[in-house]
């Protein structure tokens, strides 16, 4: 396997796009060998449906497009972000506060912590954001 492989796909910032974003993802890392029934694809999963979603939903129409990006760094870190052009960062609600959504940060920090990763926010030069998960790759070379 190479050295880095990526991919990426822009889709337009609606409810739909959120299922073409998690096929794309899985497909990829299936592409790459991840198998479709581990653990870390299904983080994965969990984890693009959150972040689309809140680009989608918590952009206020400010971003008329996001873009998911999946990078394998030499067989053994994964990279998956999410960018739109709205210039807020993901807010953590208190615990305290009783809603029926708000919590999707929470389960992508959760998620990422669990593979060993990590969540990064990186602004872009566009004014937006980039919302990183960064984790160890499972699968050994073969």
């Amino acid at each position: 396997m190479a050295d880095h492989q990526e991919s990426s796909l822009t889709l337009p910032s609606a409810p739909a796009s959120v299922v073409i974003a998690r096929r794309h993802a899985l497909a990829v890392l299936a592409e790459w060998g991840l198998p479709a029934d581990s653990e870390t694809a299904d983080s994965v999963r969990l984890i693009v449906s959150e972040l689309a979603t809140n680009a989608v939903q918590h952009t206020l129409g400010q971003s008329p497009t996001f873009t998911i990006e999946l990078r394998l760094d030499r067989d053994e870190h994964l990279r998956v972000g999410v960018t739109d052009s709205h210039p807020r960062r993901p807010r953590r609600l208190p615990a305290a506060v009783q809603q029926d959504n708000g919590r999707g940060m929470v389960i992508v920090r959760f998620l990422a912590a669990e593979a060993g990763g990590r969540l990064s926010v990186v602004p872009t030069a566009s004014g937006g954001k980039t919302v990183w998960i960064a984790m160890p790759w499972p699968v050994a070379v073969r």
